[in-house]
């Protein structure tokens, strides 16, 4: 089972009484409706953080002067789920994107093997996963351990290179998604 992914662009300007408020500009849900990209919601909330980032805007919780748009979207996926259902509801501001170090490291390797295969081009990677049952059987591994591997460390089994691999916040927040 998955999580979903739900987030809302804002921008904020003058309101009739000339204090600054938030405006509703995108819903970004329509971008997540194929794609749980765990990593990017990790590495910026701490939401599914499998590949172990320090998280830039964890537990922050529903900004309280949210757009009215906003808002009402909030409540509505409240009645639909339950408000107890949300994981990381939080927000992060275009600054803090905006300084963030994209070559920063996670604080250590992923939690999922990374998962390759030989092509006559080079490794190509065909995916990563907490658990693999022909890997726990090469390395000895029981029904459900899971361990650390240290950075680079590496397996060839059949034709599956298994690696151990460290994550930058590039690599998770990626400019084409």
């Amino acid at each position: 089972m998955g999580t979903d992914i739900s987030g809302f662009i804002e921008y904020r300007a003058p309101g009739e009484g000339q204090e600054p408020v938030w405006f509703g500009a995108h819903d970004l849900s329509p971008l997540n409706d194929d794609v749980r990209n765990y990593d990017a919601f990790g590495c910026l909330f701490g939401v599914r953080n499998y590949a172990s980032f320090r998280p830039l805007a964890a537990g922050r919780g529903f900004p309280s002067d949210a757009s009215g748009e906003l808002s009402a979207r909030f409540a509505q996926l409240s009645e639909w789920y339950g408000e107890d259902s949300f994981h990381g509801t939080t927000w992060i501001t275009w600054a803090e994107v905006n300084a963030v170090d994209w070559d920063e490291p996670a604080e250590k390797p992923d939690s999922r093997l990374h998962q390759y295969r030989q092509t006559p081009s080079g490794l190509r990677m065909t995916g990563k996963a907490s658990w693999s049952a022909e890997f726990a059987e090469a390395v000895g591994l029981e029904r459900g351990d899971v361990r650390e591997w240290p950075e680079g460390a590496e397996w060839l089994i059949g034709d599956t290179l298994y690696r151990s691999v460290t994550l930058r916040r590039r690599d998770a927040v990626t400019e084409t998604g």
